[in-house]
């Protein structure tokens, strides 16, 4: 698909350039078109390298291929991160002053704006009464969110994330997933980390914060599918249109996914504490009861992915396996017996580390079934989500096609 970013001049013209690695990961033509402000945030160099194609501000560039038409005619979606004030006003009064102005007219291609500016600015009823026009005239506005402005400011007014960006305008291109491809399934996915109590303030926990799992959950909403998120101590939100059920303990995550094993999809990528301490305390104890050496007695949890492979189902089963192994033959190897050993249908392996895998951080993931991998992907964990989701529906449709 091709995908034309347009850049305005706004402080968040930097965070343009993650949105266009994605899209370029995701395997997209990516060209980016930036305002003469923009430039001034963000360099020429970054949004080609980044890109992988020439970068243009001038209308009277290419002139003999009609660029400042062309591009427009030729794109398939164009995203403006961040539209500032000027922009969306330019925008919303069809003018066309520059390259980003003439490729939007020449457009017949999705509109996506994500707006960023200070609070008084957005609030104003000029920017508000643009936003209307602009969305009644078929755009799509992404956020702006609350949070950190520039000059130490907070208020609503912050560009959204790049990831979710991203998402929404995939979605309005119809680019997300196939079409429906998971339409009419149910989709379980566990996500986050289980703590278990030491005592009413201490436990034993893991670093997990149920990125990977939220946009997992997203990216099978957008497929189509009804999807429950099974949440254990997130630390990202649930994304929207999807049941969350919260968790804190390995056998409330157990019993939460055993009563939701019958899903067409259950997807384990929660990190589960692989011990519980025994004879956890009602109280708080203290460095005096602790005493200089204080020892715990731990006892073995449930394995809840072997559980769910044993128990009576129709679902299509998803593990996953993070390991530290710094060998990509022996962290492949190392997956295929741990599928084999666990009993699901996929596996997908990541390699973790203290700076890697956890969090909102770009990662790589093979997807694995029981003759060897069948999908690898790499990129921010929105774009990996969107390829595992792909690799579960190619497998729930060849499954269809054997039954009939």
């Amino acid at each position: 698909m091709r995908v034309v970013v347009g850049i305005s001049g706004g402080i968040a013209a930097y965070k343009a350039a993650l949105a266009i690695r994605e899209l370029v990961q995701a395997g997209h033509d990516v060209h980016v078109v930036p305002t003469a402000s923009a430039l001034r945030f963000i360099g020429r160099p970054t949004l080609e390298a980044l890109s992988r194609n020439p970068v243009t501000d001038e209308v009277f560039d290419d002139v003999a291929a009609v660029r400042h038409v062309a591009l427009g005619q030729s794109a398939d979606l164009i995203v403006v991160l961040p539209a500032t004030a000027n922009t969306l006003a330019k925008l919303a009064t069809g003018l066309a002053d520059d390259l980003l102005g003439t490729t939007v007219l020449a457009s017949r291609a999705p509109l996506v704006l994500a707006p960023a500016m200070h609070t008084e600015m957005w609030e104003q009823p000029a920017v508000q009464a643009n936003v209307r026009t602009l969305v009644e005239r078929g755009a799509t506005i992404v956020g702006p969110v609350a949070g950190a402005l520039t000059g130490g400011d907070t208020g609503l007014g912050r560009m959204a994330e790049p990831t979710d960006v991203v998402a929404a305008a995939l979605a309005a291109a119809g680019a997300a997933q196939q079409p429906g491809a998971l339409a009419g399934r149910t989709v379980v996915v566990s996500a986050g980390g289980t703590r278990e109590p030491i005592d009413p303030v201490r436990f034993l926990g893991n670093r997990s914060s149920g990125a990977m799992g939220a946009e997992l959950a997203a990216a099978a909403r957008a497929a189509g599918a009804s999807v429950t998120l099974v949440g254990a101590n997130l630390h990202v939100p649930a994304p929207e249109g999807v049941e969350l059920v919260e968790v804190e303990t390995t056998e409330q995550l157990r019993t939460a996914m055993l009563e939701r094993a019958d899903a067409d999809v259950v997807v384990m990528a929660a990190a589960v504490a692989d011990y519980r301490v025994e004879g956890a305390s009602d109280e708080k104890r203290t460095k005096e009861a602790w005493g200089e050496r204080p020892t715990l007695t731990l006892a073995l949890n449930p394995d809840i992915l072997a559980e769910l492979a044993r128990a009576p189902r129709r679902s299509l089963l998803v593990g996953f396996g993070a390991e530290t192994e710094p060998d990509d033959d022996a962290l492949v190897q190392r997956g295929r017996d741990k599928l084999a050993r666990k009993g699901a249908d996929l596996l997908v392996l990541n390699r973790v580390g203290h700076d890697e895998g956890f969090g909102r951080v770009d990662t790589r993931v093979r997807v694995l079934d029981a003759d060897g991998v069948v999908a690898d992907a790499s990129g921010t964990k929105a774009s990996v989500a969107r390829v595992i989701i792909d690799t579960v529906a190619q497998r729930l449709a060849a499954a269809s096609e054997e039954h009939q």
